[in-house]
């Protein structure tokens, strides 16, 4: 396989409006999911070729075939990366080879064969951090008066009392928000909407940062200029994250990323009783095996067995 790609003639190069490649990556109408199989694709080919600048654009993928799948997935798992993020890749892989069948390149038995790989299997712990209310609470305290703080806060608080990915975070607009309901319409992954629910005290920091804002339509979290003016456009994820990484060191605690805001507001559902149906639909996964993942009752349930047992006390014998 890796010989097919690297002998690839540029001159046979698939024009981009119908190259499976570029086909694909418009199909997903979030940047940020464009971004991550974009690198995933990109990833492959430079495994496939050897040149470091490979990109999957123009690349042969409609002469993909199971044996040469199957050497991608190999390829992959010898990277050391995560089960998780390598049945990525191996996503993108298959809806790349979906749209070259879409476009005539492939046959339906073809694909059906090359698209036929078991998914990396996992026996891990849950990956990412929990993030305790005092970090929150010394977050929030590093967020000062000024617009930046004040922005910051709100941001914070929507992460923390919605659990919603970054990148429905930076999607956002000024019209996505109900105060009288304490909701905020969100676009999830494949365009699917939800409603989220924000905590009281959330809508008050939330309130505080709209009274800066103003009104005008537009993203409800925007980058600022160095003047504190608001730029006409929303922040991206990377900047929800810099914006994180930010005021949790100013506050003196460890780093957490945006998903474990995430992990945490799940898994305090779940420790509350609340039922996996409503957590499901509240963080939007498409399925409750995914949700599940973030329960840590079980984890609970054997710690406070083992803590039943009382180490003797210390004494000689005889």
């Amino acid at each position: 396989m890796s010989q097919t790609l690297a002998r690839f003639d540029p001159e046979q190069a698939v024009e981009p409006a119908k190259d499976p490649y570029h086909v694909y990556l418009d199909s997903l109408t979030s940047p940020e999911s464009r971004r991550t199989m974009r690198g995933c694709l990109d990833r492959i080919a430079r495994l496939l070729t050897g040149v470091e600048t490979s990109t999957g654009a123009g690349q042969p993928w409609h002469l993909l075939r199971y044996e040469h799948t199957v050497r991608i997935r190999t390829l992959l798992t010898e990277q050391g990366w995560s089960p998780a993020y390598v049945n990525k890749h191996l996503v993108a892989l298959r809806r790349v080879l979906k749209e070259a069948w879409r476009l005539g390149q492939t046959s339906a038995e073809d694909l059906a064969r090359a698209g036929d790989l078991a998914p990396v299997r996992q026996s891990r712990l849950p990956t990412g951090h929990h993030v305790p209310p005092e970090v929150v609470g010394a977050a929030l305290s590093a967020c000062d008066d000024t617009i930046a703080g004040v922005r910051d806060a709100a941001l914070i608080a929507v992460l923390y009392s919605t659990g919603c990915r970054r990148a429905e975070v930076a999607g956002l607009e000024l019209a996505d928000y109900d105060p009288g309901a304490r909701s905020l319409r969100v676009r999830g992954k494949r365009d699917k909407e939800r409603l989220v629910y924000l905590t009281t005290d959330a809508i008050g920091l939330l309130e505080r940062w709209l009274a800066r804002r103003g009104m005008a339509a537009g993203p409800l979290f925007s980058p600022l200029s160095k003047a504190g003016r608001l730029r006409p456009r929303p922040l991206s994820g990377q900047g929800i994250s810099d914006i994180l990484t930010r005021r949790l060191g100013e506050a003196g605690a460890a780093r957490r990323t945006a998903h474990d805001f995430r992990r945490t507001f799940i898994g305090e559902l779940l420790d509350a009783g609340v039922d996996l149906a409503t957590a499901q639909a509240l963080v939007g996964h498409s399925s409750p095996a995914t949700t599940a993942r973030y329960d840590r009752r079980p984890e609970k349930t054997r710690r406070e067995a083992v803590d039943r047992i009382k180490l003797p006390a210390a004494r000689p014998l005889g």
